[in-house]
Formats: C-alpha cells, structure tokens, sequence
C-alpha cells in the first residue's frame, strides 16, 4: 500500500499567555458506583487559556470532573489524596504551558510539554494515566481557542491538518500519513448513546426503596431509561463475583429483550478486577455455557479492561491471551497511560483500546489512524477504538468528547453524565439558556426547565457541536466560578 503525502502544514506561532483555574462544585442526583469507587459529589474544574494564536489573542475551555480513583485506584489513599494529586498535576501542566516558548502547531505546543510534564513526573510517583490527564486539560483548551482563531471546527481542523499532527512522532510506522488518509471523510451527525449500568444502580423502579426514589422528571432504574430514552447500547459493569455477575445480567437481559424487541448490544466493564488471565477466563467461560444468557452475550461487542493495570500488558498476560483462542474482543482503558499502551496491548493479544478526552485528544487521534493502519494490513481481525465516559457532563467537557468521537468515526459512546446528574441544572440560568440556545439538538428543556441531554431512540444529534470550533462554541465565561485558589474541598460536603 503506498502512504499517502502529508497536506502541507502552513506554520503559526503558538504560544499560552494566561489560565485561569475555576470549580463549580457538582453532586449526583444518586450514587454511581464504579470499581471500588462511588461518587456522590465531586469538583468540576474549568481550565481557561488565553494563547497567542499568529499574533492574535485566543481563548479556550476544557473542564473536566475529578473523580475519585479512576486516576490510580489505590485503595488506600483518600479522596483528599487523590484529589491532592489530580490538583497537583494540572497546575504543573499549566505552568510548563505558560514556560514553553512558541511552537509552530497546536501539536507541537502539546508534544512539548508533554516531554516536560513526563520528565517532572519521573522524579514522583505520580503514574501515566494520572500526569498525563493535566496536559490534556491544556491540550484541549488549546485545540479550543486554535479552532476559534481559525474560525475552524475540530473536524474541519483535524481533516486539513491545521493541528499539525504528526502521527511518526507517536508511532513511526505511520510516517508519511496524514490523519486524512486514516480517518473517515467526515465527522458523524447522530451518535448511539452507550448507557452506564452501574454496580449499585437499580434495574427496575421496585429494586428502589421508597427513601430513595427521586422525583426530578428523569428515569432512575435502567428498565425506566431504556423506556424513557430508547436505548439499545449499554455498558455494564461487572462485580468480579461469578454468581452475582450472572444473576444480574440475566436480569438485564429480560429487561432489554422486552423493552428493545428490535435488537439491543452492550458491552461488558471488568473493572480491573482480574489479577490474572486464567480466573477471568474461567469467568467467561462460565457465563458462556449458561443457557439462559446464550442469546445475550451473542450481542456482547467488547469487554473492557477486566485485568489490572498493573499486570494487564505484562509478559504473563501476554502470553495467556495470544493462547486463549476463543477468547472475546478485549480492550484497555486504565492500562492506557503511555503514548504506546495500544501498540504494547494489540500485541498482548488486546482488540484494541477507548478513547477518552481526559488521556489526550492528540493521542486519541494517533491511536485511532494506528488502529485503521493496522485494520487496513490485517482485514480478518477485529480491531477496537471504543468511547467511554468519565462521568463528564456539558457544556465543555461531554461536548468536547462527543465531539472528538463523532471526529474519529466511533459509531457509539458510553455517557453516563445526564443520568448520574440533573442535566445542566448545577449551571446558572444564563449558562443553561446559552446551550439551549446554541444547541438545540443534543439538549432539550426539561419539563422542570433545565437543559437535558435529548436522547432519542437510543441517539443523540451532535450536528451543532462538530459544526462548532470545538463542542460548545459560544462564549463561556468559566472564570464566574470560584477560583481554584479559593476553593477548599470541605466546600463539597455543602
């Protein structure tokens, strides 16, 4: 196959001038329940950057929540701790973007201060996926205000090469693409929502007790959403306990078999719970002999990360997956903190990998044309790039992951953020009447006024935010939130 030219890149200078760091405290109308964490309140943190775009003056958003443990799952450190942390590697990404001299793209700014940001991390203990989440939040809020300065949405930016990606500079085998040639023509319009069935979720409106049912317009237990939203994906988190595992998706399956009559998939979260290939294994083929759940698990497309990021691309699990033939589509989602991680897991035996904006939108770009070079060289294996959440609601940072997923090709994606939280309605009513007014397509006013994301037979419609620069698009003035130097944890329990 001859490789395709790069489309010339016409340099600008580059450079971050000013961030502003602001919170907004937000709460769950219930708890979400993943791995041994579960979340109830967490800060949602604005990351604001005013960058020198070719002599011109930019500004940018990216926001992020900050959730306990998904970062390092250490069960011995509290969320003050981990909080501690999140906090710490952000500013240090801020402050190498303000110290960085001007770069010639969008993506030699970040690949900059990514070398800066790796090199500081190595004299801590801070791992991959954890210093790697502050460049991204930098990284975004950049492509943001580049996309406003040259009046450019992200598809258009990504397709044109305006970011200046240089996919050799992750993986060399690439050398000599540009992103067009690897990806699709165009960004998707409609999108397949992926629902989150939590491990302490209800699955039908009796399993909740009369103390806790809420009475704010939206569905609660999964039978009530697939109802209320149409859905046909889900994403279901597994316990690590065989018999409990099974009883519930038996339960699931009922309930999707009768509320989704012309077909339904999902795929399965192992949540690290593994340790090693052969009890993960025995798992599945446990479930896989259970008449009941046959038909089910036809329609299962993936399994993500059921085996710890410690052990999940070390030699042993390698060599006990590239034995295990029939084993299903697996993916790596913790386990994905170095700018390799996909290449170390597809030949560990791994389908593939997720995209989430929080481990860097330039790395999801690259991994996406990796997964495409190599779908193109070996047509008979099945080849992942999966969208999972981070439990992120808009307007920034869902938007912003919507986006890049529709940019990329990904047919559907995990979103749990409208249905552990009340829409938008944490947001004043100025910033609630911005989305409506700027995107009517993927929010609707809800009966109780606030905006909720419009899930309709199972989609939503992201036309307006991959016609925007990036996602949102209107401007957002983050800094009317507490400024993260003001801030104090304690705020939460408020």
């Amino acid at each position: 196959m001859e490789r395709e030219n790069h489309k010339e890149f016409a340099p600008v200078s580059i450079s971050v001038r000013h961030v502003d760091l602001n919170v907004l405290n937000m709460r769950t109308r219930m708890p979400f329940r993943y791995g041994i964490a579960s979340l109830e309140s967490v800060p949602h943190l604005f990351v604001r950057v005013t960058a020198e775009i070719g002599g011109t003056a930019a500004a940018g958003v990216a926001a992020e929540g900050l959730p306990p443990k998904w970062f390092t799952k250490d069960p011995d450190t509290s969320f003050a701790e981990d909080l501690d942390g999140m906090l710490a590697v952000i500013r240090q990404a801020v402050e190498f973007a303000l110290a960085t001299p001007p770069a010639a793209s969008p993506f030699d700014f970040w690949h900059e201060v990514l070398r800066r940001q790796a090199a500081w991390a190595a004299t801590t203990s801070y791992p991959p996926l954890l210093w790697g989440f502050g460049v991204s939040m930098v990284e975004r809020a950049l492509i943001d205000a580049f996309c406003r300065a040259s009046g450019r949405s992200f598809a258009q930016a990504v397709r044109d090469n305006a970011l200046g990606v240089r996919l050799e500079a992750l993986h060399g085998e690439l050398a000599g693409y540009a992103p067009a040639a690897l990806l699709p023509e165009r960004a998707r319009r409609s999108m397949r929502i992926r629902h989150t069935v939590g491990l302490a979720d209800p699955l039908t409106d009796d399993d909740i007790p009369p103390t806790e049912r809420l009475a704010d317009g939206l569905p609660q237990s999964l039978e009530a959403s697939v109802r209320y939203y149409g859905l046909t994906h889900l994403k279901i988190k597994l316990s690590g306990e065989t018999d409990a595992d099974i009883e519930r998706l038996l339960r699931i399956a009922h309930i999707m078999e009768t509320h989704a009559p012309d077909g339904y998939a999902h795929t399965l979260d192992g949540n690290e719970f593994y340790t090693k290939v052969g009890p993960f294994r025995r798992f599945w083929e446990t479930i896989q002999v259970e008449p009941r759940l046959r038909s089910f698990l036809e329609r299962a497309l993936f399994v993500e990360q059921p085996l710890h990021r410690d052990v999940a691309l070390g030699p042993a699990v390698k060599a006990d997956l590239n034995a295990w033939r029939e084993r299903p589509p697996l993916i790596i989602d913790e386990s994905d903190g170095e700018l390799t991680s996909l290449a170390d897991a597809l030949a560990c035996g791994y389908a593939g990998g997720s995209h989430k904006n929080c481990k860097g939108v330039f790395r999801g770009i690259v991994n996406a044309c990796l997964l495409e070079h190599y779908r193109r060289r070996d047509p008979a294996r099945a080849y992942v790039l999966s969208s999972e959440d981070l439990c992120s609601v808009g307007p920034v940072a869902m938007i912003q992951d919507l986006t890049v997923a529709a940019s990329l090709g990904i047919t559907h994606a995990e979103r749990n953020g409208h249905h552990y939280f009340a829409g938008l309605s944490m947001y004043p009513p100025s910033v609630q009447a911005q989305v409506l007014a700027n995107h009517s397509t993927i929010y609707r006013r809800h009966e109780a006024g606030f905006p909720a994301l419009d899930v309709r037979q199972g989609r939503v419609d992201v036309s307006t935010i991959v016609d925007a620069p990036f996602g949102y698009g209107f401007d957002f003035d983050t800094t009317q939130f507490t400024p993260l130097d003001a801030w104090d944890a304690a705020s939460l329990e408020d």
